[in-house]
């Protein structure tokens, strides 16, 4: 295996000058890494953003002496970065565990709001994140709310007037991701965002995979509650945020000091805030100066050099246009996923979601999609990030290709 040796792409500033982010040591030696959509690297500006909070700016920032000042300037500054990169009030940005935590605060707080919530309904779809499918399991087995899946078609994408028809008096609420994270299909959350308001209901999404990557505006998405994933964002695990439209009532999932505006008890972990505030703020900067536009360019790519390589074999999963510009999920006919990267260790990548790897079932979002046995676990995920280069691109061609022969080769000839 030949180690990548990543070179970082120019950042074009308001100036009009050009500088290389740097490149995270854990990138400098080993696979080439194409498994953006499970973890970012943290970003060392990310990185030195955080770091005065750790080891000088300790104080607690609902302490009223000065050790309490900074801290608190810092968590006014990181909610209002996260705000702008998703256009909204900083006011309504509630920072979270996780984006894991954003979903299950939105979805089990609207429900557990209401007076019995065994008599309410929530609507999502097959292909969610886990972590919006168990809380909504979560919710039907503790209390009895009702669930109901809306079908995908074989892109992926919801047809709104399914929405139209399925929501009634007892919806409490709508949750449906912005971006998939298997397959990068974009959701048409504005129209579903029109109907829920229509009938009085709000709509939560979760948009994980989805910030940073193509631009949000909560005005024009129209949604009530929007989730984020810090380690999406090329901050740390351990932090999100949520999106709370005003005048919209959450039951807290953790009681205590009130903070984070009664809804996530706990003394905020400042730094955690902090770098999720400058990982939203380089990202908002990335957006403006084109960044998704790099990333379709390096992903279409790679999907048009392995079809030419492998001529007939090479298919896509999901929408062909209505997806993340770096996300790609493909398929070689004749080859399972887990056997192609088993071969390909000079790649890092994925079958599927992150949260499902080492299981032998085929992904369950394919199979939403009427997708077969075959087509769901020949899948793989190449995703797309800050530091993937053109010679990252042709590198993975060449080693996909080579493992895809040697693979095909072996299989017995077809009498």
């Amino acid at each position: 295996m030949t180690p990548s040796r990543p070179t970082s792409h120019p950042t074009t500033h308001s100036d009009g000058h050009q500088s290389a982010p740097p490149v995270p040591p854990g990138l400098d030696d080993g696979p080439i890494y194409l498994d953006y959509n499970a973890t970012a690297p943290v970003d060392p500006r990310v990185a030195e953003a955080m770091l005065p909070h750790l080891m000088t700016h300790f104080g607690n920032p609902s302490s009223g002496h000065a050790y309490g000042e900074q801290p608190r300037a810092a968590l006014t500054r990181a909610r209002a970065h996260v705000a702008a990169l998703i256009g909204a009030d900083p006011g309504r940005i509630v920072f979270t565990g996780s984006g894991s935590e954003a979903d299950a605060l939105a979805i089990t707080g609207v429900v557990l709001a209401h007076p019995d919530p065994g008599a309410v309904e929530v609507i999502t779809q097959p292909t969610e994140h886990p972590a919006v499918l168990e809380t909504c399991r979560a919710l039907h087995r503790r209390h009895g709310t009702q669930i109901t899946h809306l079908p995908v078609d074989a892109d992926g994408l919801i047809d709104p007037g399914d929405l139209a028809a399925a929501i009634g008096p007892r919806t409490a609420l709508v949750s449906i991701m912005a971006a998939n994270n298997e397959t990068g299909v974009l959701q048409p959350i504005a129209d579903l965002a029109r109907i829920a308001r229509a009938h009085g209901v709000p709509l939560h999404t979760d948009a994980a995979q989805a910030a940073g990557k193509i631009p949000l505006d909560m005005a024009g998405l129209g949604a009530d509650l929007l989730s984020l994933a810090g380690h999406k964002l090329y901050a740390p695990t351990g932090i999100g945020a949520l999106f709370v439209r005003p005048g919209l009532r959450l039951e807290p999932l953790v009681s205590g000091g009130g903070q984070e505006h009664g809804l996530r008890a706990g003394t905020e972990p400042v730094a955690l805030a902090v770098a999720l505030g400058a990982a939203a703020d380089l990202a908002r900067a990335d957006l403006a100066a084109d960044g998704a536009d790099r990333l379709r360019t390096l992903r279409d790519r790679l999907y048009q050099a392995l079809d030419e390589e492998l001529p007939g074999r090479v298919y896509l999963n999901g929408h062909p246009t209505r997806r993340l510009p770096g996300t790609l999920n493909l398929g070689i006919t004749g080859l399972r996923g887990t056997d192609l990267l088993a071969a390909t260790p000079g790649i890092a990548a994925s079958t599927g979601s992150a949260c499902h790897t080492g299981t032998p079932q085929p992904s369950p979002v394919l199979q939403a999609m009427h997708h077969d046995t075959d087509r769901a676990t020949s899948a793989l995920r190449l995703s797309i990030g800050r530091w993937t280069t053109p010679a990252d691109i042709d590198q993975t061609t060449q080693q996909i290709t080579a493992s895809a022969r040697t693979l095909l080769n072996r299989q017995p000839a077809t009498p």
